[in-house]
């Protein structure tokens, strides 16, 4: 059973920064695409940021410049550096990892920025 696990989410001021960290675990194959998917109260899913197994990488418009995504393969670990934080990135973060065509969630992390 291939599971998700996040880490890292909390409370911060806004300008602050915070490191959400993804661990695969289950399988000994590494996810061909990992990302992080972000859900706000009363708005749409958003996809925040992606990365292939070649380290690819998608940025969304409203992070880029300020959310970087990696990951290390041999650890089946993705990461999401988020720096000059704003209250408008409090949401719940999703880890998303697809192997083998299938998707897989992690139950999430909660960020909350004050302004």
């Amino acid at each position: 059973q291939v599971q998700l696990v996040e880490s890292g989410g909390g409370l911060v001021q806004a300008g602050g920064s915070l490191r959400l960290s993804c661990a695969a675990s289950g399988t000994i194959f590494s996810p061909s695409t990992m990302g992080w998917v972000r859900q706000a109260p009363g708005k749409q899913r958003e996809l925040v940021a992606q990365i292939t197994s070649g380290s690819s990488t998608y940025d969304a418009d409203s992070v880029k410049g300020r959310f970087t995504i990696s990951r290390v393969s041999a650890k089946n670990t993705v990461y999401l550096q988020m720096n000059s934080l704003k209250p408008d990135d409090t949401a719940d973060y999703y880890c998303n990892g697809v192997l083998w065509g299938t998707d897989y969630w992690g139950k999430g992390t909660l960020v909350t920025v004050s302004s």
